[in-house]
């Protein structure tokens, strides 16, 4: 393993990072530093170093003096055998002099070869060998740890005695080892440490022979079981090293000059050597600590911590080989570099986030000792000791969670009980492979294991038994692999509905592509119908298409649609490029036919584009044309021509006196309410010529919009987290607060949700999220690309215990990559199954900048936060946008074109007819026609997407397009569902057949506006429409030649089509006699209550909004 595999990850690229947020002026300067004294600059030492500086850099919250015992600079401990090939000091530091030199000024410094002598922790100072007294803040004690040599071993004093620890140690070896070339080396000790010791030894080539001596009847005792350390002995031996083994050392023998010449072992039997070496244990270095009265553990000494690493003394930490948790101590580097871990982010990132604890360190290795591959990972002696943390525990559970325990008496008549752990061994000693994984006795949790010869698998298992989640595999897999069954082509049988709108098959699509009706997504879409309902099926539809065109050797176009030949992600990069702002300029440069009007499909992709880019306004003239209904006015458009709205609930956190503007709002206009799955409210059945008011009362009241109508952020879901929860080790509520106020508004190709839970308790359901977060005790592991809809999809790990203060640059990346190169419409659940290299190479994007593009994600994204805007506010501040929200441009009427019925004490439009009208409307032939001025010239815009108005007539309602430069005029009701929304559709053209249409912003019905077919539906041919002749004249009016008023009412006329509640169909009559007996298990109408002459929730709200009786008016 490299010397900078040790390091921090980040901490390798920290110098870069210092440099380049300097040049940004973002360090802070004359902060309130605390002074942190870090004694021992060993691998823990730095480790600590480097997870403080890596947190720490953008808060310059610490300055950091270290003090080290040696003359060195931290080195890479583990590898120190490679010292005698190279003989470098430098080759095994693990950060070179310049990383230390390019960290901000003041804020880490360093003593070489300086002992500290004394703590007064009263005074809070140290003293140094040099005669100095530093002054602290915080001190943490890295001390680590001395090898152990057997002072009682006669001998022990001997010249070529040695220990093998440190660089100096090992000078020392080679030095002696010079003057006894072709005698016989021995190492005391076959632990990890004695192979090493063993095979540097080697590697000298000053022996003609090197013995290791080991008590036990096998090496590696500690990690490897019996089978597997004799195996490790047969491959050492056969690599010419000597292995004693059951051998004891009872004394050193030296001549004259008290040189070894050999040893003598308890059982009398006797060898030459000239040289020892004892690699037969550690000693934490506590020597410093308890001269300062900090507790020390009695029996095998070290520094007691609690769980935050803290001693008995206020502000003194410890951590690494020279601390004592709960009575033990750690002689492996990760246990001490998760110490430090857990005390820098303590120091740095508690205030936000819970404190993290120590727990039981993972004692896992996997090291290539003389050539040899050995791994043991997690409980890997459960089988001798029994399971440490057995997933599941012995005896039955009764209901109260209670565990029944089995008396002893029990098992003596019943015999002993099974094993409560079960071994899959696998031994091939032609390869010299070895594996043993240890299981529950069900086989459905991984313990442990050992490995030799091929360890591969190390890093696949080690999480697996970290996370001790169910096994979805058979334990024989992990041996044998897994059964390769046979191919059963796509997930979708061709009788499987995509298309609920139309009711469309897959098998539909297939063939249609197969038997070459269909050749691109717009054939599909014009011959099945698939797609150009509510649209929510196309990602899965192109899909189907791309599969089958590449199963019959066809290219398949990604283009956006006819009239650009790129796809959304190339068309984002075009726009991007070369600035471009405007429809025109996009069509000009990008487009098939520069003066196109474009279509459905094209005009909100590039409006969705353009605000991603630039976040102008959508009501602009020059962009409201390319918006959906829902942008277009700013809410959501609703089956009876109303809207809701939702006002931003920010991680779903809100104040009484919010949820009173919303009560009344929601109350004066008559909307139904309801709590949305992103934790807001939602109001439903605001008539397009309210939502100015409404929208005011909440603007004016603290709220702002909620964007639920966008294909941008909607919410970001929390649980309570540290806030409230006694379960919660992060706060939830507060990160998702700043999270969904960092990304309110910005567009994206598909609508995009959060959520962060405070534990892993998951209450948030961040995981079928498009991002989401789990507090971990290490910071919050982030997944992405999850999804519910109609396909959903569990998100995937991208980044692992993120600190809280790094969440935000690697989420800015996420969504600023997401939104460059995302497919139109395309969440980014099928973005990540879509991409090439999957989660994978999002993680080489995304976190190790594989492309070089993240410091510009994070600067575009940026860029878009500090545009923010609230829309409404932006809409009420000007009467232009305001004269959008009339209901008819020609009459303050109103008119409701589908009737109410009270559902559950709340108001909701009656359901839709199941059938369309299919009146042939289009070939009605009318007595006379006459013109009739219904509208101003000045109320259409010089939109190069077109402009378009509602008018009434009678009580007819028309609907008036222009486009280029001419009008056209058609009934407003689409027969589809009966809806009155025609003027809020989308205009297109096809530059090919000149044909221009008006899609009805439901579901996508195309209707022709000129030419022969005028009224046509082009995807629907059992619906079509009226069409008039109109002209816009000098006076300033435009006229649309119309029938007279009776006979256009007796056709068109809008009480003829109102959808009635009368005869409604009651999709719950028959569960709702089942139920009766339950009365919905308590559900009470609004004039009841649960309390005896209870009063209901209607004469209580009235009672308390007037502050009578009982209940006094509140003083907000």
């Amino acid at each position: 393993m490299s010397n900078s595999e040790w390091n921090d990850p980040e901490a390798n690229v920290l110098p870069e990072t210092v440099e380049k947020l300097e040049n940004a002026d973002e360090i802070p300067q004359n902060t309130d530093r605390k002074q942190i004294i870090v004694v021992g600059l060993g691998m823990v030492g730095i480790s600590f170093i480097e997870k403080l500086m890596k947190l720490d850099v953008k808060r310059r919250e610490y300055d950091i003096l270290v003090i080290g015992e040696e003359k060195h600079l931290a080195y890479n401990r583990v590898g120190l055998t490679s010292f005698f090939q190279h003989r470098e000091v430098e080759n095994l530091y693990l950060n070179p002099h310049s990383w230390y030199a390019s960290m901000p000024e003041g804020s880490l410094s360093y003593h070489l070869n300086t002992l500290v002598t004394t703590i007064d922790s009263e005074k809070k100072t140290v003293e140094t060998s040099q005669g100095q007294t530093i002054p602290y803040d915080i001190l943490v004690l890295a001390t680590g740890s001395d090898a152990l040599l057997p002072k009682h071993t006669p001998g022990h004093d001997a010249k070529g005695v040695f220990v093998y620890r440190t660089i100096e140690d090992l000078e020392k070896l080679i030095a002696y080892s010079a003057t006894k070339h072709g005698s016989t080396g021995a190492v005391v000790g076959g632990g990890l440490l004695g192979l090493e010791a063993a095979k540097a030894m080697m590697d000298l080539e000053e022996f003609s022979k090197v013995k290791l001596i080991e008590r036990n009847r096998w090496v590696l005792s500690r990690q490897l079981d019996a089978d597997a350390g004799g195996m490790v002995v047969e491959q050492v031996r056969a690599l010419g090293l000597d292995v004693l083994l059951g051998k004891r050392v009872g004394k050193i023998n030296t001549d004259a000059d008290n040189s070894v010449v050999g040893v003598t072992f308890e059982d009398g039997e006797s060898m030459d050597c000239t040289c020892i070496c004892f690699a037969i244990g550690i000693k934490a270095r506590d020597e410093l600590a308890r001269k300062a009265g900090i507790q020390c553990a009695d029996r095998g000494g070290g520094i007691v911590v609690n769980t935050d690493l803290s001693t008995s003394i206020k502000d003194i930490y410890a951590i690494g080989e020279c601390a004592s948790w709960e009575s033990e101590t750690y002689g492996l580097i990760a246990p001490g570099v998760e110490m430090a871990d857990v005390l820098a982010f303590n120091l740095t990132q508690a205030k936000s986030h819970a404190p993290r604890k120590f727990k039981r360190p993972d004692l896992s290795t996997k090291l290539k000792l003389l050539g040899v591959e050995v791994a043991s990972f997690g409980d890997f002696f459960a089988d001798r000791d029994g399971p440490k943390n057995a997933p599941t525990r012995r005896g039955a559970a009764k209901k109260d969670g209670s565990v029944e325990l089995k008396p002893a008496s029990k098992e003596m008549t019943n015999g002993t009980p099974p094993p409560s752990v079960k071994a899959l061994t696998y031994k091939d000693p032609f390869t010299n492979v070895y594996k043993k994984y240890l299981f529950s006795p069900d086989g459905k949790y991984l313990l442990g294991g050992m490995m030799i010869g091929d360890t591969k698998d190390y890093v696949k298992l080690v999480p697996m038994v970290k996370n001790q989640k169910a096994l979805e595999v058979p334990p024989s897999e992990f041996i044998l692999g897994a059964s390769k069954g046979e191919d059963d082509g796509d997930d979708l049988e061709d009788d499987t509905q995509i298309c609920s709108c139309h009711n469309v098959l897959k098998g539909d699509v297939v063939k249609a592509v197969k038997d070459g009706t269909c050749k691109s997504i717009g054939d599909v879409k014009s011959c099945t119908k698939a797609g150009t309902g509510c649209g929510g099926c196309m990602p899965l539809v192109q899909t189907i298409f791309n599969k089958t065109m590449s199963g019959m050797g066809q290219e398949v176009k990604n283009h956006l649609c006819p009239h650009f030949e790129y796809s959304r992600a190339d068309l984002f990069n075009i726009i991007y490029v070369k600035k471009l702002q405007s429809f025109p300029e996009i069509m000009a440069a990008a487009g098939k036919d520069p003066d196109s009007s474009g279509c459905e499909a094209c005009k909100p992709t590039v409006g969705s584009i353009i605000a991603s880019l630039y976040n102008k306004h959508l009501l602009d003239d020059d962009r409201r044309g390319l918006q959906d209904t829902n942008d277009r006015f700013l809410a959501n458009i609703q089956r009876n021509g109303t809207f809701s709205v939702v006002p931003r609930v920010s991680g779903g956190e809100i104040t009484p006196e919010k949820l009173i503007i919303i009560g009344t709002v929601a109350k004066k206009y008559k909307l139904y309410c309801k709590i949305t799955g992103g934790q807001r409210i939602d109001m439903f059945g605001a008539k397009k010529q309210d939502l100015p008011k409404i929208w005011r009362e909440l603007v004016d009241g603290g709220l702002e919009s909620g964007h639920a109508y966008a294909k941008s952020l909607r919410t970001v879901k929390s649980c309570v987290g540290t806030s409230w929860c006694r379960f919660g080790i992060g706060d939830s509520v507060g990160m998702a607060v700043r999270l969904e106020e960092r990304y309110k508004s910005i567009r994206s190709p598909h609508k995009f949700k959060g959520g962060v839970s405070g534990c892993v308790r998951e209450c948030a359901e961040a995981q079928n999220k498009d991002f989401g977060l789990i507090a971990s005790e290490k910071g919050y592991n982030i997944f992405v690309g999850g999804n519910g809809g109609a396909k959903p999809r569990h998100s995937e790990l991208l980044a692992k215990d993120v600190p809280p203060d790094d969440v935000i640059p690697i989420l800015d990346r996420y969504i600023s990559f997401y939104i460059r190169t995302a497919d139109k419409l395309q969440r980014t659940a099928r973005w990540v199954e879509n991409m090439p290299g999957g989660i994978k190479y999002l993680r080489e994007v995304i976190l190790e900048d594989k492309l070089g593009i993240c410091a510009d994600l994070e600067k575009q994204m940026q860029d878009l936060i500090g545009t923010f805007f609230c829309e409404w506010t932006e809409v009420l501040k000007s009467p232009e946008r305001l004269k959008l929200f009339s209901q008819f441009g020609n009459t303050e009427e109103t008119v409701d074109t589908v009737e109410n019925v009270q559902d559950r004490g709340q108001p909701r439009p009656t359901y839709w007819p199941k059938e369309s009208i299919t009146e042939d409307f289009r070939g009605t032939q009318w007595s006379e026609l006459s013109w009739q001025p219904l509208a101003k010239s000045e109320q259409f815009a010089d939109s190069a997407t077109g402009s378009s108005l509602a008018v009434k007539r009678g009580d007819t309602q028309l609907a008036i397009f222009k486009v280029k430069g001419q009008y056209y005029a058609t009934q407003q009701m689409c027969p589809h569902k009966r809806a009155f929304v025609l003027s809020d559709g989308l205009i297109g053209d096809d530059y090919k057949s000149d044909k221009l249409w008006i899609s009805c912003p439901y579901h996508k019905r195309n209707y022709e506006l000129k030419g022969d077919n005028a009224g046509k539906c082009g995807n629907d041919e059992s619906v079509n429409i009226a069409t008039f002749p109109v002209e816009a004249r000098d006076d300033g009016l435009v006229y649309v030649k119309l029938p007279p008023v009776e006979e256009l009412d007796g056709v068109l006329g809008t009480k003829k089509f109102v959808i009635k509640s009368e005869g409604e169909e009651k999709p719950f009559e028959k569960m709702d006699k089942v139920l009766e007996a339950t009365s919905m298990k308590g559900r009470k109408s609004k004039n009841v209550s649960h309390l005896p002459n209870g009063m209901g929730e209607e004469a209580k709200a009235r009672q308390i909004l007037a502050g009578e009786g009982s209940t006094p008016s509140m003083d907000w």
